[in-house]
């Protein structure tokens, strides 16, 4: 047996572990949503009226916004980023074990926010002269729940590969584009501060979970080398 490997019970219970975490807050936090706390929902919409009053001020700015909403949008951030990292890492590094695990993951992840939309059913933030139109439910923010995983997802994919210092700038840029995204949420009216926090508790929280499970995982022993490896 391959000593590097971890038994399938520790990796799930890592896993489970990890899970658990992030799916408390998560939870605590639907729950005020669905029941309409009365604090949350203050904060919520006092902030969502300041930032669509700045933007709608500030036509250079607006632009911005409207400019980072297309280009920040998840099925642009799986094609153009997710999907071309793995896709070298799978046929560049011969890593396919590591690359099915980043196509799960950020498959599913897509998949539990939509559930979870439909689960909450919350409505899209109500301003006064909307400047854009975004349908579908609020909670959690497909943006920031699609991009915490692909840029989580990428950040992890390659973390083997790369030295200290690109680890440090790519941790640091990730982290950047998830914070912006989740700003441009609002500053279009788009999504509450509830929303993208859950978006970012479920990005970073379902990859994080993932990794912990395949972590350490080897895949029963190929005929070729050049297939083998999950690290």
């Amino acid at each position: 047996m391959d000593p590097a490997a971890v038994s399938p019970w520790r990796r799930l219970t890592r896993a489970v572990v990890y899970a658990v975490v992030v799916a408390v807050p998560l939870a605590m936090l639907a729950f005020l949503v669905r029941t309409k706390y009365d604090p949350l929902v203050t904060l919520d919409e006092n902030l969502i009226v300041a930032a669509t009053d700045y933007t709608r001020g500030h036509p250079r700015f607006r632009s911005f916004v409207d400019t980072w909403e297309l280009i920040s949008q998840p099925w642009v951030m799986f094609l153009v980023l997710g999907l071309p990292v793995t896709l070298y890492v799978w046929f560049g590094k011969h890593l396919r074990t590591r690359a099915w695990w980043a196509l799960a993951t950020m498959a599913a992840g897509w998949a539990i926010a939509a559930v979870l939309k439909l689960l909450v059913r919350r409505a899209r933030p109500e301003i006064e002269d909307p400047f854009a139109q975004h349908a579908g439910f609020s909670f959690p923010s497909g943006h920031a729940t699609n991009n915490a995983i692909v840029v989580t997802v990428v950040v992890l994919l390659i973390w083997p590969l790369v030295g200290t210092g690109i680890r440090r700038l790519l941790v640091g840029l990730g982290a950047v584009w998830v914070i912006v995204t989740c700003a441009d949420r609002l500053f279009a009216g788009a999504h509450f501060l509830s929303d993208v926090t859950a978006g970012v508790l479920l990005g970073c929280g379902l990859t994080a979970a993932s990794y912990a499970g395949y972590l350490g995982w080897r895949p029963p022993t190929p005929t070729d080398s050049t297939t083998e490896g999950s690290d």
